[in-house]
């Protein structure tokens, strides 16, 4: 045989494994083989040349399977398109798949002893592939295995046709992990990859990090700094008006007018938020259906219910102070109507895929499956891979499960899936025998099952898992959360600390207090100086002269103003209503004084709104529109610019686009802190950012009052 191959297909290098009489070697878990020809005067070497890669498999006739072959590029390897190579071609002593028994062979064609191992292979018991074991039984050997290597019209590539059911089995599952690995990268991220988990803020005195800081003297110094100051301004106002509040204008603005009104309204905004799960109640129910009319109706309630709040606030012609609070206020809302419309509406999907596979399971189980002999005709089988068929352990349904697609997905007869096939030929009422309907059972259970994980989300335990969560009590603690992302379950702890809450509260109303005094004191002399100046008849021009003066005015206020705005909303107010609510996940916001770039600024200022725009801005616009990464960073960039400069509109009542500017003008900032200029500058970049904040507020605020 030895001479007949070396007659039929040109000589190779002397160690070429094509003249090998039997190979051995390692074979690793996703099929690839490290192989060498074994040589009767030297030991084997651990060292081998990388073998080909499946790419594709077929299981059809019981014939053979062929498999696409990729050669590697490496420069010592074999070129095999310079061969010509029989496909009749045997390997000597081919005799099948399986462990040959050594004692049966004769003593001079026995492999020596000296360091030598021989490749066992056995199943996986935990994946359903095949490994490989160094030391096998002392007697017996791997048998060689019969192979054609044929030629494709691409440089490169072979077809490999083996008929050994074993090999086949390793590129098959080496395919199949390599498409489940292909098929997680173009996944949908999807609604519970968001992670929530115990955590203190920076500043809370809970944290120990913030106590063992050793910038913990500075958080003191800042607050002596704040008291100090408000002494300053007290006595000053007592010295001219002999009042320690001054004028306080600021004051009578808060409370002078509509105080019961605008509780009303937050109270009438709050209620309202109730249509979002009325109208997944009725989703649930079936009388409305969110791919026809659900998403139109919860869009148009959104849009009215903003326009309504906003208009509300333009037809009492409230102080700004009253349009601030209700202006936020309706937007925090808005996005938490969103959050928790659209994940229970993702859901909502899934539940009924979920029916839809428990019908088709029920539908399986009244099926009497035939009994054929083996002389009987075969009946026509249903077009399902022959995977399927086969007997799956725990491992092989957690792989199928990863690989499916779409769990929202309803329509099984558009889907182009495993389930589908099986669900298809359910329906088309053609015999079956029973292995197919084990296998049939097996995957519809399989697939309800992560129907099921899904549906439980980040549950401990099914209570809340949908549609238990559709409850107005579930609905009325997530509008008090404080987060804008809606989870079926967060972390929460044992008791709440009313000391704590006490602490925190009158954090809120100390440090608004300070706020009124510092724009008492400081701020609104230069806004009421610019309002004169209006009111006197002065030309742009004429007030432009000003603009230098009055930036410079309201630099360190606005600055201030800025800093204490941000510490009483989300390190006092968010505090407050997590310990009222038991949340734990307390990172509301990062280290954001330590930003480099103003894309880690937009991270770590404000937590909350992030994680809302990264799921259902980012990512849906990513998943739903089909946007690259910088489409979709580019579009959340122009909503949240958007946003801001409505804020605006709603204060100075006209659109001047300066703040939407501003907005915008984060982007090529955010590229430019990756080139090399300030790339790996941290003292650099975070200087650029201090000086970013420090003038931007007073800048931007001069514009709106001068223009």
């Amino acid at each position: 045989m030895t001479e007949s191959l070396s007659s039929r297909r040109p000589l190779l290098a002397s160690n070429d494994t094509l003249n090998a009489s039997y190979l051995v070697g390692q074979l690793a878990p996703d099929g690839t083989a490290v192989l060498k020809a074994a040589r009767p005067d030297s030991q084997h070497s651990s060292s081998a040349r990388s073998s080909q890669e499946a790419t594709k498999v077929s299981d059809s006739s019981g014939t053979g399977s062929r498999e696409s072959l990729t050669s590697s590029s490496t420069s010592d390897e074999e070129d095999y398109d310079a061969l010509t190579i029989d496909p009749d071609a045997l390997i000597q002593r081919s005799r099948g798949s399986g462990l040959l028994d050594r004692s049966t062979l004769p003593d001079a064609k026995r492999p020596k002893s000296s360091g030598s191992k021989d490749i066992a292979i056995e199943e996986d018991d935990e994946v359903g592939s095949h490994i490989t074991h160094e030391n096998p039984p002392a007697n017996v050997r791997r048998k060689s295995i019969q192979i054609r290597l044929e030629k494709t019209g691409r440089k490169g590539r072979y077809v490999l046709t083996a008929d050994d059911p074993e090999i086949r089995g390793i590129l098959r599952y080496g395919i199949e992990r390599e498409a489940a690995a292909e098929s997680s990268k173009k996944q949908r991220i999807r609604y519970r990859d968001l992670v929530f988990t115990r955590q203190f803020t920076t500043f809370d005195r809970q944290n120990p990090l913030s106590s063992e800081s050793p910038f913990h003297g500075f958080f003191t110094l800042f607050w002596l700094g704040m008291a100090l100051l408000l002494l300053r301004v007290g006595a000053q106002n007592w010295r001219m008006y002999g009042n320690a509040f001054g004028n306080n204008e600021i004051m009578q603005m808060m409370f002078g007018r509509d105080v019961l009104v605008l509780g009303m309204t937050d109270g009438a905004m709050c209620i309202s938020t109730a249509f979002g799960w009325v109208l997944q109640k009725m989703i649930l129910k079936g009388y409305l259906s969110w791919n026809r009319s659900g998403w139109i109706i919860q869009n148009i309630w959104q849009t009215f219910y903003l326009g309504a709040f906003i208009g509300w606030t333009f037809y009492r012609d409230w102080p700004w102070t009253h349009t601030i609070f209700i202006v936020l206020h309706t937007i925090v809302f808005l996005m938490k109507q969103h959050s928790y419309s659209f994940y229970n509406r993702y859901l909502s999907q899934v539940y009924r895929r979920k029916l839809s596979l428990e019908r088709k399971l029920k539908q399986l189980d009244n099926m009497e499956p035939t009994h054929s002999s083996p002389s009987a005709p075969t009946s026509p089988r249903p077009s399902v891979s022959a995977s399927a068929l086969e007997m799956p352990d725990e491992g092989t349904l957690q792989h199928r499960r990863r690989s499916v697609g779409s769990k929202s997905f309803t329509n099984l007869q558009a889907e182009q899936s495993e389930v589908a096939n099986v669900a298809s030929a359910i329906e088309s009422g053609m015999p079956l025998d029973i292995a197919q309907v084990q296998a049939f059972e097996r995957i519809i259970q399989s697939e309800i099952d992560g129907l099921a994980e899904e549906l439980n989300g980040k549950c401990s335990s099914g209570s809340n898992a949908y549609p238990k969560n559709l409850t107005l009590f579930n609905f009325a603690e997530w509008t008090c959360l404080p987060t804008l992302v809606y989870e079926l379950e967060y972390p929460r702890q044992d008791h709440i600390n009313w000391w704590y809450v006490a602490e925190k509260a009158a954090a809120t109303f100390g440090v608004i207090g300070v706020m009124m005094v510092i724009s008492q004191g400081y701020i609104y002399p230069s806004v009421a100086e610019t309002v004169r100046m209006k009111e006197a008849g002065m030309t742009l021009a004429e007030r432009w002269n000003e603009f230098p003066w009055i930036v410079s005015d309201m630099l360190f206020p606005l600055l201030l103003e800025q800093l204490l705005s941000w510490y009483v909303i989300w390190e006092c107010v968010l505090n407050v209503l997590a310990e009222l609510t038991r949340f734990a996940d307390r990172g509301f916001y990062g280290d954001w004084w330590n930003s480099v770039s103003w894309d880690q600024y937009a991270r770590d200022w404000n937590r909350p709104v992030h994680n809302f725009l990264l799921r259902h801005v980012y990512h849906s616009s990513i998943s739903a529109f089909h946007l690259s990464r910088s489409s979709a960073t580019f579009v959340t960039f122009l909503l949240s610019a958007c946003v801001h400069e409505l804020v605006m509109f709603c204060l100075f009542r006209k659109v001047r686009g300066y703040l939407f500017a501003m907005q915008l003008l984060q982007l090529p900032l955010v590229s430019l802190s990756r080139t090399k200029l300030l790339k790996g500058k941290n003292v650099l970049g975070n200087v650029v950012f201090w000086i970013g904040l420090f003038v931007g507020p007073s800048f931007l605020t001069s514009l709106y009052l001068i223009i």
